[in-house]
């Protein structure tokens, strides 16, 4: 059996210094770390398989929540007015407060080519919804806009990027809108827009590199190509102007916004199946794990 020894235990911890304390609790200058449920759920959700039983997207909801309860919103409302005076596309984003709210009827029009066919062919016969979070938020300031928007606007990402509904193409995405929003925003409102990227980013590493090895390879690729790809994009893609879009060509919109080495369509639909236990391929056994 291998074990780690003394001397490894000096020489990687040496350094920790033992505090005492009154309370009858854990405690710790971390937020994140004093929050007993956020504990368990990353614990679960970075040590737990990809099972069948359990859909990948397990939990979000409530991880997003514990974070946005633990945020001092009164200094994101401040970086969200600092940033608006520095950046005029970011003000006038928030200033129109125009949602990408599309429904099958508002692009049905649209040619073969332009971003609006894309986005019907989207509504119409992926399965998926636009409206997958925050769904009933009144949208009254800027903050609930940004939430929203950024909400309506995931999809379409997936759509102009290339990066597909995939296990890769979402760590694509992800990879490539942290380094665009850090490459626009201040390092501190960056932080915040990407701290559920960040969970999602993790707890992927370690599932994978504990029980997907060849899921892992394909993170690592993944996150290649997102990085080269968001460096280039000329602005975070929440803040494009969606609606004013969905009659132009696709590959016009690419080119004027950066969003460049286009993967052709199917690509990585394969790595989903690498990045999870194998799934019930019987019509009743699928309807049972559903």
């Amino acid at each position: 059996m291998v074990e780690v020894s003394q001397a490894d235990y000096e020489y990687f911890n040496g350094s920790i210094v033992q505090h005492a304390t009154e309370s009858s609790v854990l405690i710790s200058s971390s937020k994140y770390l004093n929050n007993a449920p956020l504990r368990a759920l990353i614990a679960q959700e970075m040590l737990r398989r990809n099972g069948p039983d359990m859909p990948n997207t397990a939990f979000i909801p409530e991880v997003a929540q514990i974070l946005h309860n633990l945020e001092d919103m009164p200094a994101i409302f401040r970086l969200f007015e600092e940033e608006k005076a520095r950046l005029p596309e970011f003000r006038d984003w928030l200033d129109r407060r125009v949602l990408s709210a599309f429904k099958v009827e508002d692009v049905k029009h649209c040619k073969p080519g332009t971003l609006g066919h894309v986005i019907h062919d989207f509504l119409a016969n992926s399965g998926y919804q636009m409206d997958y979070f925050f769904q009933g938020m009144k949208v009254d300031s800027d903050y609930t806009f940004y939430l929203k928007e950024r909400t309506f606007t995931h999809d379409i990402e997936h759509m102009v990027t290339g990066f597909e509904t995939n296990h890769a193409g979402e760590v694509a995405l992800l990879t490539a809108n942290m380094y665009a929003f850090y490459n626009y925003f201040c390092p501190e409102l960056a932080a915040f827009f990407n701290r559920v990227s960040t969970y999602l980013r993790a707890k992927t590493y370690m599932k994978s590199g504990l029980h997907y090895p060849e899921g892992f390879k394909v993170q690592l690729d993944a996150e290649f190509v997102g990085a080269e790809q968001g460096r280039n994009w000329k602005m975070p893609l929440m803040l494009v102007p969606w609606r004013e879009m969905i009659d132009r060509p696709l590959v016009e919109i690419r080119a004027e916004y950066g969003i460049t080495d286009v993967l052709p369509a199917g690509h990585w639909d394969w790595t989903t199946a690498v990045a999870e236990d194998p799934r019930p391929t019987e019509p009743a056994l699928a309807a049972a794990a559903e």
